[in-house]
């Protein structure tokens, strides 16, 4: 295989074997630690849990990917990445084990979010530092393959790092401390895999003069409006409409998940003695997340012939039509097995609404703006599932069966597949 070939090529790069190493065990980490999370706040018995609960912990999750990410850049040009990569790894090690004594102890619930919020902040700059460290470690000729590669590896971990803390979860210890402890275990393995790095290898070079750290933020900031101004033109339309049209798909997909979470707290986990059976829930839980999973690696495989014959934007509406069809036919009995081939094709339909926005923007948008389009696109992506879970929470029953926020999100999906066909007929 052509992947396999290529892979094989990059590890003979030492610097490469060494930051993929630090990337896997970090992504690794996250997943485990955001499952804990979700689990915690969703699925402890001693916890009666809402959407306002959980719309709470997807905000912690999410939002300061919005909020640091566009900055980090700024701070990452100043500090030695490889020195990010230890101690942002130490740092997040010991906030997950504070994270799990907040677990078993009886503090306020705000304590427990400030803990998380600052874990999920510190991984911002991780991840921001591995993308930049690449060209440090492998040749010009093979950066492309490298920032092909790379991340998907590490998307691939953090996977299976979700997937390590189901199964820890339901097999080997009934404790959500037990599994951010394996996480605080993963960064502490990342931050000792980073020592194999020499100091100054990943940059940023010390001979370069940088602004003034103010100067250098209030220029991001600048920079931020300025893209938005050039996605504005109207030689821009294509890009803009793609990405309105992304950002509601993202939201409906958001007030979705919100909406399966609940089912399987209560609406699917009903124990032998009436009570919800945390663990039946979260097992469903846990396959609802892999049948979406496979839908986002079908969209990979579908996307660019479907998209090379209908065009990018064509295949953003035949996803948002797909998605408004079938999403109300599916979801509407509440049911397990119909939901979960709903999550199967709306993980389709939203992974390969994002492939074709992507492409859009990418060759839709100067080059010397398409940095800061995918700064603002990111704001977007997260802040609209966020947005979404705020929404779910004001809409559904404890139980989580919603007819009206089904068919609210029919009628988005079908707003969009209308809009864009607009647009693509004019």
């Amino acid at each position: 295989m052509a992947v396999v070939r290529d892979l094989r090529v990059l590890l003979r790069f030492r610097g490469f074997r060494h930051l993929l190493t630090v990337r896997l065990l970090s992504q690794g980490a996250d997943g485990v630690y955001q499952v804990a999370l979700a689990t915690y706040v969703v699925f402890s018995p001693e916890k009666q849990t809402s959407p306002a609960a959980i719309a709470s912990a997807m905000a912690v999750l999410l939002l300061p990917y919005s909020l640091v990410g566009p900055f980090a850049g700024v701070l990452l040009d100043r500090w030695r990445r490889r020195q990010v990569f230890l101690y942002g790894n130490l740092v997040r090690a010991v906030l997950a084990c504070a994270t799990a004594v907040l677990m078993v102890s009886p503090v306020p619930d705000w304590l427990f979010y400030v803990s998380a919020l600052c874990v999920t902040a510190v991984n911002r700059f991780v991840l921001a530092g591995l993308s930049a460290a690449l060209p440090r470690v492998v040749d010009a000729e093979r950066l492309v393959m490298a920032n092909s590669l790379s991340p998907t590896a590490g998307t691939l971990a953090a996977t299976a790092g979700g997937g390590l803390a189901f199964v820890v979860r339901l097999v080997v210890a009934d404790s959500d401390a037990a599994v951010v402890l394996l996480g605080a275990t993963l960064y502490l393995c990342g931050a000792v895999a980073t020592l194999r790095i020499a100091p100054d290898l990943l940059g940023p070079d010390r001979t370069l003069m940088h602004p003034r750290l103010g100067t250098a933020l209030a220029g991001t900031a600048r920079g931020l409006a300025a893209g938005v101004r050039h996605l504005a033109e109207p030689a821009r339309r294509e890009a803009a409409w793609a990405l309105a049209s992304m950002t509601l798909m993202r939201f409906c997909y958001g007030a979705l998940t919100v909406m399966v979470l609940m089912l399987c707290r209560y609406a699917w986990a009903s124990g032998t003695t009436g009570e919800p059976d945390s663990d039946e829930g979260l097992a469903l839980l846990g396959l609802a997340v892999g049948v979406s999973g496979a839908g986002f690696f079908a969209a990979a495989v579908v996307t660019p012939p479907a998209a090379g014959r209908l065009g990018p934007g064509r295949w953003i509406m035949v996803c948002a039509a797909v998605a408004a069809v079938l999403e109300p036919a599916l979801g509407l009995p509440f049911t397990p097995v119909p939901i979960l081939i709903a999550a199967f094709v709306l993980g389709l339909t939203t992974q390969g609404a994002k492939i074709a926005t992507d492409t859009v923007v990418q060759s839709s948008v100067d080059d010397g703006f398409r940095g800061r389009i995918f700064s603002v696109y990111d704001v977007l992506f997260n802040v609209a599932f966020v947005g979404a879970a705020g929404v779910a929470a004001l809409m559904l029953p404890a139980d989580g069966r919603s007819v009206a926020l089904v068919v609210t999100v029919s009628v988005i999906y079908a707003a969009v597949a209308a809009l864009m066909a607009r647009f693509e007929l004019q």
